[in-house]
């Protein structure tokens, strides 16, 4: 079997800190050449992989603001369209633009389905499953990474919950007494509910991510960074991203949207850290309540639950993670999509 992988090229494949749509397509990527699949990666020319590297963008227009980010997906997806007959599956992890194309890709495409960045889009998946329907040459499928994220409007082949690589995470036995917030810093992620909940647990708080709203950030957040009760650690890449999760007594989890994985979360787990979380979209098939942490309905209960979720267990919570989370599942559950697609 021949696959290629199409990632997104906003940030490394790999990531070196932000970037979690790039990370699981390396994720998987290694996964699959592991199990002795030949993949072509389509990524940024600086990504890291153990597949065959096929790059147009020379490194991530996140990181580049001369670089105008329609333009380079835009070649991007033209350069893997021109290579597509050579494959048994694409397998896209770029969102909707490569829908675009559904009819013109000479293998059939599958598309993890990372999160709707608004209904806007959606045109472009429904087209696309209307487009490969009466087309020969090319099929669409949707896979969704959690059943929160579906949208009613679509048809999906299957949902495949995130996968970690367990041996980046290491589990930590003793944390320390602190709380963590990780992710980026945005009203939806509720980071403000957080800086309130550690204060009225009387435990200090650990912040981490990018600040994707610099008005959200300057007005609910920095204010409270003082250093000691309220830290803020900037964006964190993988090589830290194990120690900090690990040391904190509690992830904090506040969401205010419909989260559709939350990759933080299940990393947090695999080092033993349980995690209270905001009871919204993935959540609930996410987190085990009293065994991984607890979901709540807002700060008052968030806070009610804080000396609970840190006396659990965080063995069982590490074994938990590792059961459902692992990145062999993701693997493995993938391999089955593109054969059920591969049998059509």
């Amino acid at each position: 079997m021949r696959v290629a992988v199409l990632a997104p090229v906003a940030w490394r494949t790999p990531p070196r800190h932000y970037g979690p749509w790039e990370r699981v397509a390396s994720l998987l990527t290694e996964g699959l050449v592991a199990r002795g699949v030949d993949v072509t990666l389509f990524a940024t020319a600086d990504s890291i992989t153990t597949a065959e590297l096929d790059a147009t963008v020379p490194h991530p227009y996140a990181e580049d603001p001369s670089m105008d980010g329609r333009v380079w997906e835009a070649l991007h997806v033209a350069h893997a369209l021109e290579r597509s007959a050579e494959f048994d599956i694409v397998h896209n992890h770029l969102d909707w633009l490569p829908l675009a194309f559904a009819g013109a890709w000479r293998a059939p495409l599958v598309t993890t389905i990372h999160g709707f960045s608004g209904p806007g889009i959606l045109p472009a998946y429904a087209a696309a499953s209307l487009n490969s329907a009466s087309s020969n040459a090319a099929s669409s499928s949707y896979v969704s990474i959690s059943d929160a994220d579906r949208s009613p409007l679509l048809d999906y082949v299957a949902t495949v919950h995130h996968g970690i690589d367990l041996t980046e995470l290491d589990f930590s036995a003793t944390p320390g007494e602190d709380l963590v917030a990780f992710g980026r810093i945005h009203p939806d992620k509720g980071t403000a509910d957080a800086i309130r909940i550690a204060r009225l647990a009387g435990r200090r708080l650990i912040i981490c991510g990018i600040v994707q709203d610099q008005e959200y950030f300057e007005e609910a957040v920095d204010p409270h960074i003082d250093g000691d009760r309220v830290r803020y650690l900037g964006s964190v890449g993988p090589s830290d991203r194990s120690a900090v999760l690990g040391s904190a007594a509690v992830l904090l989890h506040p969401i205010h949207f419909d989260e559709p994985f939350g990759l933080s979360v299940v990393e947090a787990m695999a080092t033993g850290t349980p995690v209270i979380a905001y009871a919204r979209g993935s959540m609930s098939e996410v987190v085990d309540p009293g065994v991984t942490g607890f979901l709540v309905d807002g700060v008052d209960a968030a806070v009610a639950v804080v000396d609970a979720a840190s006396a659990l267990d965080r063995r069982e919570v590490r074994a938990v993670a590792a059961l459902r989370f692992g990145v062999d599942r993701m693997v493995s559950e993938y391999l089955a999509v593109y054969e059920r697609i591969l049998a059509r």
